[in-house]
C-alpha cells in the first residue's frame, strides 16, 4: 500500500509526542519491534512503526518521589533549550504509557505478570497510567530510556497532514514479557533485525514512514543491544527536521548534511535525504545506500 503524499501546509504547531524503539538481542542478532498501525487510523494506517504517540495531560500528573530518576536528570537527558522538566518528565512517562498501550511491555521495576495485569485492569478502568503504576507497586523505569533523537514535522508534512514534535527513545526490551499489539489501534507487532525491515520495507511486504527508514538504517550498523545504548549514551539525541521539497515531479525529504537542508552538519552516517517514487521513499543507492 502505497503512503499517500501531502502537500498541503499545516499551520498548527507540532504537537508533543513519544516514540519508543525497543530492543533485543535475537538469534542473529539485533531485533527492534515494529507494530503495524491498523488500517483506519487518521495517522499512518496501515504503516509499521515504533510504539508511541503524543503527550497527555495524565502524563504530567505523576508522584514525583515515585520515580526513579528526577526531573532535572530528565531534563538533562533529552538536551533541549526551552524545555521545562515537567514536560521532560511527561515526556518519559508518555513513552511508557504508549509502550505498554500499543504493545502491552511494561517498563517497570519487578514487572511481574501478576502486577502487569493489575496494571492493565486499573487503567482500563480509567486509571491514570502513573497511577496505576504506583498503586500496582510498580517503580517506573525512567532510566531506562535513552533519549535517540528529535523528529520535528516541517510545515508540509510529506506523509500526513498533522504535525508532531517527537521524542524517541531507544530502550532495552524487558526480560520475561511477551509484546502483544493493542488490537485498536494496530494489527500486528512484530520484532525484526533492522536489516530484514528495510529489505521486506523494498519488496513492498511492508510500509514504513520516512523516520523508521532512517532509524533501521542506522540501527543496521549495530550488531545488539549494547552497541544500540552506548551509541545513545555517547551523544545527545539528534535533532532532526526535515525539509521537504518537490523536483522532477518526486518529492524529496532532506536531513541535516544534504546540500539542500539549511543545517550542513550530518546526524547519522548514511543517505542524507528520501525520494518518494515507485510508490515508497527511496535512498539514493537503493537499499544498499541504507544498508552500507
Amino acid at each position: 500500500m502505497a503512503i499517500p503524499i501531502n502537500s498541503d501546509i499545516v499551520h498548527t504547531p507540532p504537537v508533543p509526542a513519544a516514540t519508543v524503539m525497543l530492543v533485543r538481542d535475537g538469534l542473529q542478532g539485533l531485533e527492534v519491534l515494529l507494530v503495524r498501525r491498523h488500517g483506519n487510523s487518521g495517522v499512518l494506517g496501515g504503516v509499521h512503526v515504533f510504539p508511541g504517540g503524543k503527550l497527555d495531560p495524565s502524563d504530567h500528573a505523576v508522584d514525583l518521589a515515585w520515580l526513579d530518576r528526577s526531573p532535572a536528570d530528565c531534563l538533562q537527558a533529552l538536551a533541549e533549550p526551552g524545555l521545562d522538566a515537567g514536560t521532560a518528565v511527561g515526556l518519559h512517562m508518555a513513552a511508557l504509557r504508549e509502550t505498554f498501550e500499543e504493545c502491552a511491555l511494561l517498563l517497570a521495576q519487578a514487572a511481574t505478570p501478576a502486577a502487569v495485569q493489575q496494571v492493565r485492569a486499573l487503567t482500563t478502568a480509567g486509571e491514570p497510567f502513573g497511577t496505576a503504576l504506583q498503586r500496582a507497586g510498580l517503580r517506573p523505569t525512567l532510566a531506562g530510556l535513552l533519549p535517540w533523537s528529535r523528529w520535528v514535522t516541517p510545515r508540509v508534512p510529506s506523509v500526513t497532514n498533522k504535525r508532531f514534535d517527537t521524542r524517541f527513545f531507544v530502550a532495552a526490551a524487558p526480560a520475561g514479557q511477551l509484546a502483544e499489539h493493542c488490537t485498536f489501534e494496530a494489527t500486528e507487532a512484530v520484532w525484526l533485525a533492522p536489516r530484514t525491515g528495510l529489505e521486506r520495507y523494498w519488496a513492498g511486504e511492508i510500509d514504513l514512514a520516512p523516520p523508521q527508514i532512517m532509524t533501521l538504517s542506522q540501527f543496521s550498523r549495530l550488531r545488539n543491544v549494547a552497541e544500540v545504548l552506548d551509541a545513545a549514551r555517547s551523544r545527545p539525541p539528534a535533532l532532526v527536521a526535515p525539509e521537504p521539497f518537490d523536483e522532477e515531479g518526486c518529492r524529496v525529504i532532506c536531513y541535516p548534511g544534504d546540500p539542500r537542508h539549511t543545517v550542513a552538519e550530518r546526524v547519522w552516517a548514511g543517505p542524507t535525504r528520501l525520494i518518494y517514487r515507485n510508490q515508497r521513499f527511496e535512498a539514493e543507492g537503493g537499499l544498499a545506500a541504507l544498508l552500507s
